[in-house]
């Protein structure tokens, strides 16, 4: 039915829809003619008689296989359901749909209303039995035709990537080549900017960590300025996403893959909506060749990377998480022995900054009583002790080689800066003889190309300052010269720019875990350490009672003062304990004060002068009843003449009131305006008598 005539004058009253529809974007971009074809039925509906005639192209990049959602159809399907439409025009009837369903289903409400469908061939009537046969002819061959297609293009896809030869989109790093393939970028700014993710990644362990190392080296990964097609880029600062996926992608060890997502189909609002880009296993992807290009890492490191990975995924279970920081130290890594679930963390006190680690998993999941709960702060300082004394005979190697690692951190970031500068001084060379070229009376174009002169030498001049100015030592250092830094293992390890996190990295490099039990009998928490060599050793640590803190005077300090109690007063004792580097529970010096606080705690004795009752005399009181200096008494002390005792080392000196009479002290104290000569007996003199 070609003839004008056969439109009722009363469907020309209504509007004439033209549906315009390309299935991708790139058709969209590319199969113009497609589109003017499309858009050239609004004259076919003017030439049949259409006065209102509205184009819809709203599914323009839309595929009509039913998965994807169009608007524009919907809203044809709208008006025709309130019968505003007259005739619909499309080119043929895949532009309408690729399916069944919603072809069937537009012709059922061309018949309910009695309007027409045109194309380039004719005008059909869904409501005569011939059209409506011919239109769904034309339907199923359409849909029978794109499942062909598919098929064919796709069977074609996987034979040729079953061979290692379908060219696919490659990541930054890597180029086809036209004659052997897939290759490395020639960029070496590029490859070295790769390099440098894996490397860092391998220190820190931790992709995060990766990002804020190179943003604070201010550090630049590429970004496509070509749409996606990855022909162009240009540099920009580096983003979290941007290491992610370096580190997830196979192709740089080496793998060509093939198949590594898929796509899902689910039923929303009773239509079948389909996604893409689901990741599959490793173990079905649909082609997977290794050692089929050079990769910047091998297939075992990029194992080791996926493992990391997952381990680092909060909340996922197995593993020792990496070191995040915080408060506490063993947070992650200690497993119960009783249940085998992981001992989680909880921060106790006012701020809470106390941790407490406890297994409550059976508590929060069964209702059963907790397997065990104890403080962090004690367990934390015995497993640093521990691991200290294990590395201390490994001191001087390990500075070494932390050395070794920062000179080398340290080239490839000096050789980052040079590829980009020499990629700034080119791009500055560029910009300037395309500026000499042009005409100068040529304004508007030369002012521009001065312009963009300017901005290459002032980012020139930027990097150029961000050279560092020292260059490596080339000095050789014997190792003889750090033979005591063995000793001041703890006192790095508690330095306070030594963040927990840096601790956390150390402890998870040398302990592969630590199995936990509590020993109720004696109140002591039992830790077995695996160590990554392969060695175990165990640890016990008391666990406090109730009510006991961890600011508590130490059992060393308590012997000291309960020594001296009773014969030294609190000044003495406090100045005794400061002296021999002893202090308080909370960290503090001594003080009188806090020495009688502490004494009435633990009830020990103050000192009582009537107690000695005149037996033992002071260094102070000595010196005045024989009418000398305490220097002399000290001197006394010292030769052997005057008997003296101490309590500790450190401690006052003791003196006994009836060693003052001897008339060997007497003398002594009375010698004036000669040197004093003491007689030994094991000394032979130097002249002799004969």
């Amino acid at each position: 039915m070609s003839s004008v005539d056969l439109i009722p004058t009363q469907l020309l009253k209504r509007k004439a829809v033209v549906y315009v529809r390309q299935s991708t974007q790139s058709q969209v971009m590319t199969n113009l003619e497609s589109q003017r074809r499309q858009y050239d039925l609004v004259d076919i509906a003017r030439q049949h008689g259409f006065a209102d005639i509205t184009v819809i192209d709203e599914d323009l990049g839309r595929s009509a296989s039913g998965t994807v959602a169009r608007p524009g159809f919907e809203r044809l399907v709208a008006w025709l359901c309130a019968g505003k439409v007259g005739a619909v025009l499309c080119q043929d009837a895949s532009r309408l749909a690729r399916n069944g369903r919603d072809w069937h289903h537009l012709l059922e409400l061309c018949g309910l209303v009695e309007a027409r469908v045109i194309d380039h061939d004719g005008i059909y009537n869904p409501c005569h039995p011939n059209d409506r046969l011919l239109l769904g002819m034309k339907g199923s061959i359409s849909e029978f035709e794109l499942g062909v297609l598919r098929t064919r293009m796709l069977d074609a896809a996987k034979a040729k990537a079953r061979r290692g030869e379908l060219r696919l989109p490659v990541p930054f790093g890597y180029i086809w080549h036209r004659d052997f393939g897939l290759g490395l970028d020639p960029d070496l700014r590029l490859q070295e900017v790769i390099r440098l993710i894996f490397a860092r990644f391998g220190e820190l362990g931790s992709a995060r960590q990766v990002l804020l190392s190179m943003s604070a080296d201010r550090i630049h990964f590429p970004r496509p300025s070509d749409e996606g097609r990855m022909t162009s880029f240009k540099w920009m600062p580096i983003r979290y996403r941007n290491v992610i996926s370096v580190l997830k992608n196979p192709f740089y060890a080496g793998v060509y893959v093939y198949g590594k997502s898929e796509k899902r189909t689910s039923i929303i609002d009773g239509r079948a909506r389909r996604s893409y880009g689901h990741s599959k296993p490793v173990g079905t992807w649909d082609v997977f060749i290794r050692d089929h290009h050079e990769g910047y890492i091998s297939w075992d490191d990029y194992e080791r990377n996926q493992e990391q990975l997952a381990l680092n995924t909060y909340g996922r279970a197995g593993g020792v998480k990496s070191g995040r920081g915080g408060r506490a130290l063993l947070s992650g890594m200690m497993t119960c022995a009783r249940c085998g679930r992981r001992l989680s963390v909880a921060y106790t006190g006012k701020p809470q900054s106390r941790p407490v680690y406890r297994c409550d998993k059976p508590n929060l999941m069964m209702g059963l009583p907790r397997c065990m709960t104890f403080g962090g702060p004690r367990v934390d300082a015995a497993v640093a002790r521990e691991l200290l004394r294990a590395v201390e005979p490994l001191a001087i190697e390990a500075a070494f080689e932390a050395e070794r690692m920062h000179r080398k951190r340290q080239d490839d970031q000096r050789q980052i800066l040079d590829l980009e500068l020499r990629q700034a001084r080119y791009e500055a060379g560029l910009a300037e003889r395309r500026y000499a070229a042009c005409d100068p009376d040529n304004r508007l174009i030369a002012a521009q190309l001065e312009k963009n002169w300017e901005i290459a030498l002032r980012r020139v001049q930027g990097l150029e300052a961000r050279q560092p100015t020292d260059c490596a030592s080339a000095i050789e250092v014997d190792p003889s010269a750090f033979a005591d830094m063995a000793e001041n293992l703890s006192a790095a390890w508690n330095a306070p720019d030594v963040t927990m996190r840096a601790r956390q990295q150390l402890l998870r490099t040398l302990i592969a875990d630590i199995i936990v039990d509590v020993d109720d009998a004696v109140r002591d928490v039992v830790l077995t350490i695996h160590w990554r060599g392969g060695q175990h050793s165990e640890l016990r640590v008391r666990k406090p009672r109730t009510g006991e803190h961890g600011s508590a005077t130490s059992d060393e300090a308590l012997a000291v003062m309960r020594s001296m109690a009773g014969r030294w007063s609190d000044e003495h004792i406090a100045a005794s304990l400061n002296r021999m580097g002893m202090p308080t529970g909370q960290g503090k010096t001594w003080t009188a004060h806090r020495v009688a606080s502490v004494r009435r705690v633990r009830e020990i004795h103050a000192y009582r002068s009537a107690e000695k009752d005149g037996e033992w005399l002071t260094m102070t009181e000595a010196a005045k009843t024989l009418g000398v200096t305490n220097h002399v008494i000290r001197r006394l002390i010292k030769s052997g003449t005057l008997s003296a005792e101490q309590v500790v080392s450190g401690a006052p000196y003791q003196i006994r009131a009836n060693d003052l009479a001897s008339e060997a002290v007497k003398i002594a104290a009375t010698r004036k305006h000669r040197p004093c000569r003491i007689t030994d007996t094991d000394t032979l003199p130097m002249f002799t008598d004969t």
